[in-house]
């Protein structure tokens, strides 16, 4: 065949590549036999070295298993193809062409890649995908825009790619690595496919399987394990991945992070699907995990500011917006909270005498210490910062004789490990009780108490 007369046709980046065939339906060596003008020229300028035709690819382009099944499909399956996907190790975007030419090679296969690589991503080209593949993407984005349950929606969304992927399993996984955790943000099961939902596995242990997956994919923009063969392979490079794979049931895998602004938040996967929609799959995926990894993005964004809303930063304990915000809730009837359950106040004694006399830093630490203490004692229960020195706690379950236990368990737990010292006031709520009566009483009630502690500790009395 003569290559050369091939190639001098083609103006862009442009090479024949070779595919060896094995009698079991496995692809060997793939070699870059020849090329055209502006492919050795650019091999010139990257590799800093001239092409020598027949070479094996990897010393040219990065070795990349995707890349390897997608010239396997052109040469030997026949199938012509096109991919737009990002070189993550490279920072590029690579724009390729392949087209299947005949063979007059026993054993031996053959397709022209043509391509093109940017350093910044067209959204032209991203756009251009098969009918079946747009369609996919356009309803993800429908759905993600259609209401404001964010959660609700990819519920919706995973079990459209576990469909469009006709896999046992589809799900998206965050990770978190502050804290080293995982956490299934949503996952969509084929009934009676014998596989166990995600929250089965995550145990301490799988978050380090989970940190091997980055160098797994490598250079490519997912991993495609579809036969035998890849699972080998992954045995050999991935073997603690590989083994919790198949003990869970897994045959086959697509997986691609999900990733915004340069960040990993999680993964997305598919686990048993159909191979013979392998490309289709792979070029759905990708696009569509850049959508649903913004929307995941600006949902943990807002959750964040709603956390910041509501907590006081300097303690840890919810902060008065909050308390205020629930209390309107439980008078307007959106909140039920079973009877009785108790309202209590506790004021810090002393703090102004610590801030005037030891500065601010001491009345803060004193403070931090102060809300440890009631969220120890008060561990399944809502405490707030009502302001300055006041903390509000709201627990639910409560009644006079268990209240009277946690009062006493504060101060015994303040004094013995804080050296702290707390005025309390409190109030069993009852069916008919209105809250806000409970809560102005215990107020009432805590201020009668600090008047009475200084009464017995004069010395501690703030100026």
């Amino acid at each position: 065949m003569d290559f050369e007369r091939l190639l001098s046709g083609y103006k862009a980046k442009t090479c024949i590549i070779s595919v060896e065939m094995f009698s079991d339906d496995q692809y060997g060596n793939i070699r870059i036999v020849a090329g055209n003008k502006a492919h050795c020229d650019d091999m010139m300028n990257v590799m800093h070295r001239p092409f020598i035709p027949d070479s094996p690819y990897e010393e040219y382009l990065p070795q990349n298993r995707n890349f390897e099944d997608f010239c396997y499909r052109s040469a030997i399956l026949g199938q012509p193809l096109h991919t737009y996907v990002k070189l993550p190790q490279m920072g590029l975007w690579l724009n390729m062409f392949l087209l299947p030419l005949e063979s007059d090679k026993e054993n031996t296969g053959y397709c022209i890649y043509s391509y093109d690589v940017t350093p910044n991503a067209d959204s032209e080209q991203r756009a251009s995908l098969s009918a079946d593949t747009s369609s996919a993407v356009l309803s993800t984005c429908i759905k993600l825009r259609s209401t404001d349950n964010t959660r609700e929606s990819l519920d919706e969304v995973i079990e459209d790619i576990r469909k469009i992927c006709d896999s046992d399993h589809c799900c998206i996984l965050l990770v978190d690595d502050e804290v080293r955790r995982c956490q299934t943000f949503c996952e969509a099961l084929k009934p009676d496919c014998g596989l166990l939902p995600m929250d089965t596995y995550l145990n301490e242990s799988f978050y380090g399987i989970v940190q091997t997956w980055k160098d797994t994919i490598g250079d490519s923009t997912s991993v495609i394990i579809k036969d035998d063969n890849d699972m080998e392979w992954l045995k050999e490079i991935n073997p603690t991945w590989h083994k919790s794979l198949t003990d869970a049931g897994g045959k086959n895998i697509v997986l691609l992070p999900l990733e915004y602004n340069n960040r990993v938040l999680g993964y997305i996967w598919a686990i048993n699907f159909n191979v013979e929609n392998t490309v289709k799959i792979k070029e759905t995926l990708e696009l569509t995990s850049l959508f649903i990894a913004s929307e995941i993005s600006n949902y943990q964004l807002l959750k964040r500011l709603e956390v910041l809303s509501s907590m006081d930063m300097l303690t840890g304990v919810r902060n008065r917006n909050a308390m205020n915000t629930y209390v309107n809730d439980i008078v307007d009837g959106k909140i039920q909270i079973k009877y009785p359950y108790a309202v209590v106040f506790a004021d810090l004694n002393g703090l102004k005498r610590v801030n005037d006399e030891k500065g601010h830093d001491a009345g803060d630490q004193m403070l931090q210490s102060a809300a440890k203490t009631l969220l120890q004692v008060f561990d399944d229960s809502l405490v707030y910062r009502a302001g300055g020195d006041e903390f509000m706690i709201i627990a639910p379950f409560t009644d006079e004789d268990q209240l009277s236990h946690r009062i006493k368990a504060i101060n015994q737990y303040a004094e013995d490990v804080h050296s702290i010292h707390f005025a309390v006031g409190t109030y069993v709520v009852s069916e008919g009780d209105d809250i806000r009566k409970a809560m102005r009483l215990a107020d009432e009630r805590m201020y009668i108490d600090k008047n009475e502690y200084y009464k017995a500790h004069p010395e501690k009395k703030y100026r």
